[in-house]
């Protein structure tokens, strides 16, 4: 595989998502999961036209702002217009009088005040817009990040399993970044430039038709010259967002993993990897900056083409026809102005193009479909007993694949049900599945007699507790990510839940115990005292179901047997779920389910599997391992 092969790679991995088959992506439980088929570097702009509209759509708020912006820009323009003018009428009566007398001063005086004056208006007006625009995008973005944040928090866990984390983030930073540099000065750049043309044009005609005609000719190669550098510019400054979300979300994922990059002495690959993705990222900032930043100088030097010769005929028209010279310099001060809208307009384009490209990106998470909602008659079971029931259950993250297969079982309340088998059986699956975070092909998950798909979701998530195997803890106190279990959880409550968990005494020798910041996921505490808060943050929601993935398999055996006392007093009159690949864990279970390639080959209690002498007699035996 050669750079450029390799580095497309790199972007379909982390610039969004790949095909499950090159990705070799896994999902909870280890099974492989579909991703969104997306090429990030070949991203193009699908539909500007309602990516503009859904724009506009953030500024309907502040119409009464947009529209005092815009008549300031209307008063701007004219003053600036109106100034410009005034000088034909100063050289031709204060200057150079036609009828050969002398200059006034006093006259030029005056003249010149009043120009002043009208210029002053124009810069109060610009003034005024320009904090009133910024306000409106800022509003705008607010409005953006909220929708874009509220709807990360509807998506379902697929959408996760299959996005980078830095592509994520760098959609809602740079991308939103760059629609605000769009709002808030582009746009009213824009407008001031078309009306800047035609108040120019209009008073072009009114002064010189013939010179006018000259200007006119040069309009269509300015165009078409504007038009051949902006359409290979658009694909560029697509290219770009993209080549710039690969790159957060390498970096996101290599610092997240540096201790493990160390341990494997991976340093040399990620710096390779890296400088791939880094020299994709310059390569296509190079060429969308190149030919950004091109077009204002093709543009300016067709308006100098423009200035010469409408210079050149106008002092024809001079000396032949008697045009005065108030009027061709106020005519080549319209050129010039007509000039600098039509070259701000073009340069614009570039930053226009990089705020769509970054707004489809924005706009592509929010119209990614949301979890399934509540059917209309969904009930809510108050209060939810924990009778669990998995009736011939078929699954898979690609329906056409499917990795669970005819999972049937049964668990009440105060049962502990416990999952072993290797890895990629289906273990965790099965638990997410429960949790609802996938929807079944076939089959019936039934909690107290009701499907899962009947129940509310809030309902259905509030009265199951997990602990997975990964920890995170929140920036905040130890006691805010325990209460994160169940936010009103009084003092002694979120005490209690820390003690049945073990994690009591070591909180009480922190530096200010349970009022202890956290940063950084945790990272001044160990991983077992991490998993401890974590054991603490289920034990106070007070859920009738637990699960358990792997809970203990970060502590040490000393901490283990502590825990384990803890759980069983977590575990009492709860339905429990636990995946193990510590068989020692799930001696005390009430029913082992031993899983391979998504089947229940056998189940039992510990003693009725150990007399069997099959698959988890081997496991508990040593005679085979857990892969």
């Amino acid at each position: 595989m050669d750079r450029e092969q390799r580095a497309e790679s790199l972007k379909r991995r982390y610039a969004g998502s790949a095909p499950a088959a090159a990705s070799g992506m896994r999902g909870p439980g280890g099974g492989r999961q579909r991703a969104m088929q997306a090429d990030p570097g070949k991203a193009k702009l699908k539909n500007s036209r309602a990516t503009i509209r859904r724009i506009f759509s953030y500024l309907d708020r502040d119409k009464k702002k947009m529209f005092l912006a815009f008549f300031c820009v209307l008063v701007s323009t004219v003053s600036t217009l109106a100034a410009s003018y005034m000088l034909r009428p100063i050289i031709n009566t204060y200057i150079f009088p036609g009828d050969g007398r002398p200059g006034d001063p006093a006259g030029l005086l005056r003249a010149l005040a009043v120009m002043a004056a009208v210029y002053l208006a124009g810069v109060v007006s610009n003034y005024v817009q320009s904090r009133t625009m910024l306000t409106i995008a800022q509003n705008a973005l607010q409005r953006v990040r909220d929708d874009l944040f509220d709807k990360m928090q509807q998506l379902p866990v697929r959408f996760y399993d299959n996005n980078s984390n830095g592509d994520l983030m760098s959609r809602f930073t740079n991308d939103v970044d760059v629609l605000g540099q769009m709002l808030s000065s582009t746009l009213v750049q824009l407008f001031s430039g078309a009306l800047s043309i035609i108040g120019t044009l209009v008073l072009m005609i009114y002064t010189n038709i013939w010179l006018t005609l000259v200007t006119l000719v040069m309009i269509p190669v300015m165009l078409r010259a504007g038009g051949a550098v902006a359409s290979r510019s658009r694909k560029y400054f697509s290219a770009q967002q993209a080549s710039l979300g690969a790159v957060n979300g390498y970096v996101e994922e290599t610092v997240s993993g540096q201790k493990v990059v160390k341990v494997f002495c991976h340093e040399d690959v990620a710096k390779e990897e890296f400088q791939i993705l880094n020299d994709d990222l310059r390569r296509n900032q190079i060429r969308a900056q190149f030919f950004g930043g091109i077009m204002g100088p093709v543009m300016n030097c067709l308006s100098q083409i423009n200035y010469s010769l409408t210079a050149c005929v106008g002092g024809i028209l001079c000396v032949l026809q008697g045009f005065d010279v108030g009027g061709l310099t106020v005519f080549l001060t319209f050129s010039r102005q007509f000039s600098r809208p039509v070259n701000e307009i073009s340069m614009q384009v570039s930053q226009v193009f990089s705020a769509l490209a970054g707004a489809e990106r924005v706009f592509a998470v929010m119209d990614e479909d949301p979890e399934p909602e509540d059917d209309a008659d969904a009930v809510a079971l108050e209060p939810m007993q924990g009778h669990v029931i998995l009736d011939h259950v078929y699954f898979g993250y690609d329906p056409d694949k499917i990795i669970l297969k005819d999972i049937s079982l049964y668990a009440k309340p105060g049962q502990k049900i416990a999952f072993v088998g290797s890895t990629g059986a289906g273990k965790t699956t099965i638990t997410n599945l429960i949790n609802r975070f996938y929807d079944i092909q076939s089959g019936s998950i039934t909690i107290d007699g009701v499907d899962v798909k009947h129940l509310k979701m809030d309902n259905l998530r509030q009265n199951i507790a997990m602990v997975l195997q990964d920890t995170h803890l929140f920036t905040g106190t130890v006691r805010e990510n325990i209460r994160y279990g169940r936010l009103d959880a009084t003092d002694e409550e979120v005490v209690q839940a820390a003690k049945t968990a073990s994690a009591h005494s070591f909180i009480m020798r922190l530096p200010k115990g349970y009022d202890t910041e956290l940063t950084g996921d945790g990272a001044n505490l160990s991983q077992g005292q991490r998993q401890l808060l974590n054991i603490a943050r289920a034990a106070v929601s007070k859920a009738p179901i637990l699960i358990l993935d792997e809970a203990t398999s970060s502590v040490d055996t000393r901490t283990e047997r502590h825990i384990e006392h803890g759980m069983d007093r977590l575990m009492k009159d709860r339905t429990t779920f636990v995946i193990a690949h510590r068989l020692s864990t799930v001696r005390n279970a009430n029913a082992i389910m031993v899983l391979e390639k998504g089947e229940i080959i056998e189940r039992g209690d510990h003693d009725d599997l150990l007399k069997m002498k099959g698959r988890y007699y081997e496991l508990y035996t040593g005679m085979s391992e857990l892969d």
